[in-house]
């Protein structure tokens, strides 16, 4: 675990939610935030080197790790839906008192902010409201999302075999190959990147947490309905060299949704937020800049 890592660890706190440690960040005050979310595999630290900006620009910035993730736990026998998880972040908003939010998310968490966007058009219950939506490289429509092999391998029935045979030898290759030719990590971040996989054993619940991609196929009507019909000002911010949700996911996110507000960010791959940090900062600013206007 680097030192970087180690600082975010520290500097981060923990709240239970039905009975299990979810692990968060929390700097700033009052009830408006930006609530980032996290994608598949990895956890809130994608967002370290965003960080120090983000709270700067914003009044309050939250960023949670999402249950079996991270330095959350990751209970072996949990049933990990995006609806439970979007329960969490809706219960953590309301412990913090927060009532108006911007979300930015990433992967898995695009599914997330989809479903909240969904709950936010019925108006349930007491969730804050949701200000606007910047999306990085996500499985935002499941007819075009490439999984890959590794993927595929956890949703048949020797995922869990799968799961417990992951290593960081393994790891490494396949993770560095959804990143940009250019901007693929160094052996320092992929360590990270592993250890936040690794921790409390969380290879063992990784084939739990990939049934978000049929979760996907089955709520598809709901969660790309929620895109298109929602009033909340919405980015798109891709990077397309991405095997994964690249140029291909661009390409229908610009057939489905109306007046496509669409940011493309060359030689970037699936983690925008790692490998071009300041392009992403430049598209979130400009975007909020004209919300405000």
């Amino acid at each position: 675990m680097s030192d970087a890592l180690a600082e975010w660890r520290r500097a981060g706190q923990s709240f239970g939610w039905r009975g299990h440690a979810v692990f968060y960040r929390d700097q700033g005050h009052g009830d408006r935030a930006l609530l980032l979310i996290h994608g598949f595999p990895t956890a809130s630290f994608d967002w370290a080197k965003l960080w120090p900006d983000l709270v700067r620009e914003f009044p309050r910035v939250i960023a949670p790790d999402l249950l079996g993730y991270g330095f959350s736990a990751k209970p072996a026998d949990h049933d990990y839906t995006i609806a439970g998880q979007a329960d969490l972040l809706e219960e953590l908003l309301a412990r913090l008192g927060v009532r108006h939010v911007h979300l930015l998310a990433h992967d898995y968490g695009d599914t997330v902010a989809q479903e909240l966007l969904a709950r936010y058009a019925q108006r349930r219950g007491g969730a804050p409201a949701i200000e606007s939506c910047v999306l990085l490289n996500g499985g935002l429509f499941p007819e075009v999302h490439r999984a890959r092999l590794v993927q595929k391998l956890l949703l048949t029935p020797f995922g869990p075999v799968i799961g417990r045979l992951m290593s960081r030898r393994g790891f490494g290759p396949g993770f560095s190959a959804i990143f940009g030719a250019k901007t693929r990590p160094a052996e320092e971040e992929l360590d990270d990147f592993w250890a936040l996989v690794e921790n409390q054993q969380g290879r063992r619940v990784m084939h739990r947490l990939i049934r978000y991609i049929p979760e996907r196929r089955l709520h598809r009507e709901r969660w790309v309905g929620a895109l298109q019909r929602t009033r909340v000002p919405l980015r798109f911010v891709n990077g397309p060299d991405d095997p994964v949700s690249g140029a291909h996911m661009v390409a229908r996110y610009r057939q489905l949704i109306p007046r496509a507000d669409v940011v493309e960010l060359p030689g970037i791959g699936h983690y925008p937020q790692v490998e071009d940090p300041a392009g992403v900062l430049r598209a979130l600013r400009e975007f909020h800049a004209r919300l405000q206007r």
